[in-house]
């Protein structure tokens, strides 16, 4: 499948996606950066692998702007979590998901290891996870309560899968979620683009890898929702 962006065209795509989704993100929140944390979701070499069964093309294009967005978390010395999501060899924690999916990420394997471009640093936390959602069965939720976080930045892939099911756990449990349109990628641009749309609407204020990393600068401060507009979206793709 050819890829939907690419590294180079990423900036441009982001706006028109943002622009598509605009009507209804309208919950605009600053970033409060003596409460927030970045999770990084499941950038594996196992779905960044071209010849991958889950390959995410969008995975690719997204590596510079997560790793910009992982040093500036870094740089203010706020928490950075990754996950993981692998499965036992024998397959005994695949449930549904052994049905579903063709292959699966073994834990222990080369290929469930976070990509080398973003590899974490001695004392980051990893979580192992083996649904979608990083809060399901795991202990993510007890170390952000631990570390005092309210803002929850979400990266990584799928956007769709992965990363939206874990912004809707999160704000469930009244995280705000902040999600970079530029920093999360999917298998195809249509599914990525629908997933912000969501993501929008319910659960999360969509923004950018440089504005999140400016408002880490910033004082920071709950910044007043805007109640969101009930117009629909221009059709996607643009024509």
């Amino acid at each position: 499948m050819r890829p939907y962006a690419t590294a180079e065209d990423l900036e441009t795509r982001a706006r028109a996606w943002l622009e598509h989704i605009e009507p209804y993100n309208q919950h605009v929140l600053r970033l409060n950066p003596k409460a927030c944390a970045l999770l990084v979701i499941d950038m594996q070499r196992f779905f960044l692998d071209p010849a991958s069964p889950t390959f995410a093309s969008g995975g690719l294009a997204i590596l510079p702007s997560v790793k910009r967005l992982l040093d500036a978390f870094r740089r203010a010395g706020r928490p950075v979590v990754f996950t993981r999501h692998v499965h036992h060899p024998s397959g005994l924690d695949a449930g549904i998901m052994g049905w579903w999916w063709q292959g699966a990420c073994i834990e222990g394997s080369l290929q469930s290891e976070v990509h080398p471009v973003l590899s974490p640093l001695p004392g980051e936390k990893v979580v192992d996870k083996h649904r979608y959602s990083a809060f399901y069965h795991t202990d993510l939720e007890t170390v952000l309560r631990c570390l005092g976080v309210e803002d929850l930045v979400i990266c990584g892939i799928m956007t769709n899968l992965c990363c939206e099911s874990t912004a809707r756990d999160a704000y469930y449990r009244d995280y705000r979620v902040f999600v970079p349109a530029d920093g999360t990628g999917s298998v195809c641009e249509e599914m990525h683009v629908a997933s912000l749309l969501n993501l929008a609407y319910g659960f999360a204020c969509v923004t950018t890898v440089d504005g999140l990393a400016a408002g880490l600068d910033s004082e920071g401060s709950h910044a007043p929702a805007r109640a969101a507009t009930r117009q629909r979206p221009s059709a996607w793709p643009p024509r």
